[in-house]
Parts: C-alpha cells; structure tokens; sequence
C-alpha cells in the first residue's frame, strides 16, 4: 500500500511506493532498446487485453478498440479513503495516499504516438481526458487530477506502447499551489491571456498560433525547446473547454510534437497537462507543458531550483517555426 510522506523542508508530500519497483519494462535505453516478442507481448497492443485490469472506458470502431483507458497495474495512488494526517513525530507526518491511478492507451498501434495522430484522433484524445477528468471529479476524496503522457524511458515511461496517465490526488500538489498563487498575485487579469497577447505582438517566441490556441516556448523556460501550449479560450478547468477547443489543442499538441520531432527526432519527453484542482473556482487557466528530455537536470537545479537554460526561447522558436505545419 502506497503512502504519502511530508517534507518539511518543502512542504510538500513524497509518494512511497514500493510495489512500483516490481514493475516490468521493455524498455532498455534507447541505444539498446528491447523489443516485446512471443515470450513477453506488450500488453497494451491488441489481443493481450487480458493482460491487463478490465476497461474502465474503451471507445471502439469497426468491432475494434480505438482507446482504452484501465486501472494501474501498479498503482501510485489507491482506495478512497478520506486526506488524513498523521503525526509520527515531530518531524514525521504521513498520510494515505489514497486516489485513482489509471493508463490510458490511446492508440491501438504499438508503433503510433500523438505525432502520428489524425485530427480526429487528436481531438479524441482530449475528448476523452475531458470525460476522465469528469468521472475524477465526482469522486469525493480526489481534490486533483494530474494528467501525462511520458514517452521514452528518460522520461519516465516503463512501457514502449504509447499511453498517458491520470493520477486523481487526495491533495493539491505544491506546483499547483504555486501556479494558483501566481494567478492571484497577477493584478493584469489572467496571467495567460496576458502571455498570449504579450507573445503575439512580440512574435519571436511563437511557434504557432490558430483562432484556439497558442504554442511559444516561453520567455522563462528552463530547458532547451520546452513548449507552453495555452487555449485562447479562459477556462479554468479542462473540463470547462468546448469540444471544438479541446480538438483544437488535441491538434496544437500534435503538431508541436511533429515540430519537435523534425529537428530532434524521437526524443524522450513528458507532456504535462495543467488544470485547475476540482471544484476550485479561483483564479486559473488551464494548459499544457511540452518538457523535451535534451539535457540532464544535475546538481546545481536540483540543489537550488534554478534551472540552466543553454537555448534562449527565442532561438528554440526560430527553428521550430521553420519546420512547423502552423508556420
């Protein structure tokens, strides 16, 4: 069982999972990578359903799944027990890290990925997040739910077979929090419809942008070529945006990633889909973080928090507009 522990230098909690260790990978690194074969299928392709935990959602076409969402083998968040906390100490607080922790393998093709989505595809992967994002949300003991997808094993992904993640939290998460609190301290109206006109008359930043949403790499970003994806509509919660703006980004997202993929090539990457925590109705707008894995975080970021930037945003955009569909 999975619990979550406070730093008290940080204020924020650790999640202890243990059972994750025991988890398989068919990934090697990339240089000697392993393949799934007779002897291990990978267990999110086609015919290896039972392989995995029943379907909690499946959209299908032609007697066939499409997509396919199902519990974690190996959760990091379980049960539904109410946010407790527990002081074994003066310095030891823990609590359960009860929650909801499903894969969402959203293409059925073990070689496929967002950057080969069609744009209905691509819209329907939102579409989806949205209808998960909901289901989340009625759950009493889940404040936030943390959307990924992680492709590549230096970004964190224990299976080849492209899936995202949905971990729905008992707690609001200190990125959240700080993000929150920027929204506040902002006395301009929403920091991000601010960012998009700002970028938008500056236009060296932008990679690409449409009537529903924005891609720049960010003035402040701390590595080489992460994205910003932000909708121009100002909505709080994922679940707030219309479909026609959820395929829109489903679409921005995609293409950014082909961008990405034309001067990189298959490079290891986390997408982070940020929304508001359930039920709250503050300050927010939601987005998504494109983080490319082109450099390793050593000691001096880990140390301080201050990351170190080698490619300026604006010469990380000039490439990128140059290879980009949008541009």
């Amino acid at each position: 069982m999975s619990h979550l522990r406070l730093n008290p230098l940080t204020g924020r909690w650790v999640t202890i999972v243990a059972d994750r260790a025991e988890r398989p990978s068919d990934f090697a690194p990339r240089v000697a990578q392993i393949e799934s074969g007779p002897e291990r299928p990978c267990p999110f392709c086609p015919g290896h359903e039972e392989a995995t935990p029943s379907a909690l959602e499946t959209v299908d076409e032609g007697g066939h799944w499409r997509m396919r969402v199902i519990p974690n083998l190996y959760p990091a968040f379980d049960g539904d027990e109410p946010f407790a906390v527990h002081h074994l100490g003066p310095v030891h607080v823990q609590a359960e890290a009860s929650g909801i922790h499903e894969v969402f393998v959203y293409t059925p093709d073990h070689e496929g990925g967002v950057h080969l989505s069609t744009d209905d595809e691509a819209g329907d992967i939102m579409l989806m997040l949205k209808h998960r994002l909901q289901e989340h949300s009625a759950k009493s003991h889940v404040r936030y739910t943390q959307v990924i997808i992680n492709h590549g094993r230096e970004a964190g992904a224990s299976l080849a077979h492209p899936h995202g993640q949905l971990l729905g939290l008992p707690f609001v998460p200190g990125e959240m929090i700080e993000e929150e609190r920027a929204f506040t301290r902002f006395e301009g109206g929403c920091i991000l419809c601010a960012t998009v006109e700002a970028e938008l008359v500056d236009a060296t930043r932008v990679i690409f942008a449409t009537d529903d949403a924005v891609c720049i790499s960010p003035f402040w970003a701390g590595a080489p070529f992460e994205l910003l994806l932000i909708p121009r509509s100002h909505d709080l919660h994922l679940t707030d945006s219309s479909d026609d703006t959820l395929r829109a980004m489903g679409i921005a997202i995609r293409d950014s990633l082909l961008a990405m993929r034309e001067i990189h090539g298959d490079i290891a990457y986390n997408l982070v889909f940020h929304t508001a925590p359930h039920h709250y109705n503050g300050a927010y707008h939601w987005h998504v973080h494109l983080f490319p894995k082109l450099v390793t975080t050593a000691g001096f970021e880990r140390g301080t928090g201050v990351m170190i930037n080698i490619v300026p945003p604006e010469q990380a955009a000039v490439q990128l507009r140059h290879v980009s569909v949008r541009a």
